[in-house]
């Protein structure tokens, strides 16, 4: 069973792909996902509905994210990351914690850019 920081590289090896649905599996059913811009979702029907929805926005759109540094343990891991934009970049920070080798809380914290 993975820890939280290999989870989370995990996540972000997927997440290069920009199809977001495949990031669902790693959600537990009982997860919540905060995010600055979406709010709070919170199980993993919620969040399977989110992940498809930003698959679908975000494809035409010329931005990505790109991982800087992951550290972590065995049920806390922690991402800092950058928000690739046209309009310019965002630092960001990721706060995640893990149980049983998935994703129980997910939590984004960042500037909003304004639109």
């Amino acid at each position: 069973m993975k820890n939280a920081k290999q989870v989370i590289e995990t996540f972000w090896e997927i997440q290069d792909g920009h199809d977001y649905s495949r990031l669902i599996p790693l959600f537990a059913d009982d997860a919540v996902f905060e995010d600055p811009a979406i709010g709070r979702v919170e199980g993993k029907e919620a969040i399977t509905q989110l992940l498809h929805q930003l698959t679908k926005e975000l494809a035409d759109k010329k931005m990505h994210f790109e991982v800087l540094e992951i550290a972590g343990d065995e049920t806390v891991a922690w991402s800092r990351w950058l928000w690739k934009r046209p309009d310019g970049d965002v630092e960001g920070v990721g706060l995640y914690k893990v149980r049983d080798g998935l994703l129980v809380s997910y939590r984004d914290f960042y500037a909003v850019p304004e639109e």
